[in-house]
């Protein structure tokens, strides 16, 4: 059974950086999955969940939403069956729960998520 955990998210002021991380276990092929980071602000149903960036199984291929283009970098270590997200400069809009899953999304590597706050 996959558990996914994700840490690292909290209340900040606008222009802040916070690294977030996801710990996935139960799989001992986590190396083979893309990756990816997603996030569901307030107000928005589970659906509607928007893909932040997202990261092939080596770590070489990075994806962004444009809204997050040069301020978050999406990293992963392998060995550590981890994926990083490092949020800089960060904005009010980025307030959400900050979700980490494959990428496409596998219903049973949803976890609980990290919320981040991004207050003025």
């Amino acid at each position: 059974q996959v558990q996914v955990e994700e840490s690292g998210g909290g209340l900040v002021q606008a222009g802040d950086s916070v690294m977030l991380s996801c710990v996935v276990s139960g799989r001992r092929t986590f190396d083979k999955y893309a990756m990816g980071w997603f996030r569901q602000v307030p107000g928005k149903e589970r659906e509607e969940r928007e893909c932040v960036a997202t990261i092939n199984y080596s770590g070489d291929t990075t994806y962004y939403t444009d809204s997050v283009k040069g301020r978050f970098t999406i990293s992963r270590d392998n060995a550590k069956n981890t994926v990083y997200l490092q949020m800089n400069n960060l904005k009010l809009e980025d307030t959400a729960v900050y979700y980490c899953n494959a990428n496409p999304p596998k219903d049973e590597f949803w976890g609980q998520g990290t919320r981040v706050t991004v207050s003025s």
